[in-house]
C-alpha cells in the first residue's frame, strides 16, 4: 500500500461536469520512481512506486497535473499517486516516463447511481450501478484506473475489474486486500442496478463491465461525486 503524500484533492461534486477536460495526460513509468515532496531533486522522497501493477503486471500508468523545470534543469510532473490518503500526489521526474494523452474520463454519480462514460468531453454512455451502502460508501473524489483485470471465474464481481486509486474510508482491509475500490460485475454477488448495497465498490451490469474493460485501461481519470 503506498503512503500518504500529500494532502487530498477537494472532493468532486456534481459541478465537476462543468470541468470535464476533453483530454488528460498521463505518464507510463518505464522504470520505478521515487516520489518526491517538491519538485527538486534534495526534496524529501516520500515514496516508491513501482514500474509496474501488482495484480496484472501492467505498466504503472499515472494522470499528470502539471509540470515544471527545476533550476538544475530537471524535468518534474506531478502526478496523481493511488491509495491512501485518497486523492494523494507528488513529484517525480520525468525520465524514465512516456507520456500519453487520453480522451476517456468516468464519472460515478453516486445520488443517481449511475456510471457515465466521457470521451473527448462527450457522453457516450451511460451505465446504472450498484454502489455502496451507507455503512460501506464509495468514497468520492479524483481517481483513476490503475488497472484492468479479467476475474477467475470462481472469485467473485466478474467478469472484469477495473482496479482504481480509490481505497475505502469504511475498510481499511477488505478480504485480504487494502480495501481498493473497483469497477466490477456482479458474477456470484449479485444487487440491484440502482441500489446503494455493496461494501464500496461499484457493480455493473455484465455486459457493461464487457464494453468498459474493451475500451478503459490505466490512467484513465475516474472522478466520484456524490450527486
Amino acid at each position: 500500500m503506498l503512503a500518504a503524500v500529500a494532502g487530498p484533492q477537494p472532493e468532486a461534486s456534481a459541478a465537476a461536469h462543468a470541468r470535464l477536460s476533453a483530454t488528460a495526460q498521463t505518464a507510463v513509468l518505464l522504470v520505478g520512481h521515487r516520489v518526491h515532496r517538491r519538485p527538486a531533486a534534495g526534496s524529501p522522497t516520500l515514496i516508491a512506486v513501482p514500474a509496474k501493477r501488482p495484480i496484472t503486471g501492467e505498466q504503472t500508468t499515472l494522470p499528470v497535473l502539471g509540470q515544471v523545470r527545476s533550476a538544475d534543469g530537471i524535468s518534474w510532473l506531478k502526478v496523481r499517486l493511488p491509495g491512501r490518503p485518497n486523492g494523494s500526489s507528488g513529484w517525480i521526474a520525468r525520465q524514465g516516463t512516456r507520456l500519453l494523452v487520453t480522451g476517456w474520463h468516468l464519472l460515478v454519480d453516486l445520488g443517481a447511481r449511475r456510471v457515465t462514460v466521457y470521451r473527448h468531453g462527450r457522453a457516450i454512455r451511460r451505465f446504472r450501478a450498484v454502489v455502496g451502502k451507507p455503512s460501506t460508501p464509495t468514497p468520492t473524489g479524483s481517481f483513476f484506473v490503475e488497472e484492468t483485470l479479467q476475474m477467475p471465474l470462481s472469485e467473485p464481481g466478474g467478469p472484469y475489474a477495473l482496479a482504481l486509486s480509490a481505497r475505502s474510508n469504511a475498510l481499511q482491509e477488505f478480504e485480504g486486500g487494502p480495501g481498493q475500490i473497483a469497477l466490477h460485475g456482479r458474477d456470484s454477488l449479485g444487487g440491484t442496478l440502482g441500489a446503494a448495497e455493496s461494501h464500496g465498490c461499484v457493480r455493473l451490469a455484465t455486459q457493461s463491465i464487457d464494453w468498459l474493460a474493451k475500451r478503459i485501461g490505466p490512467g484513465v481519470p475516474v472522478t466520484i461525486y456524490a450527486g
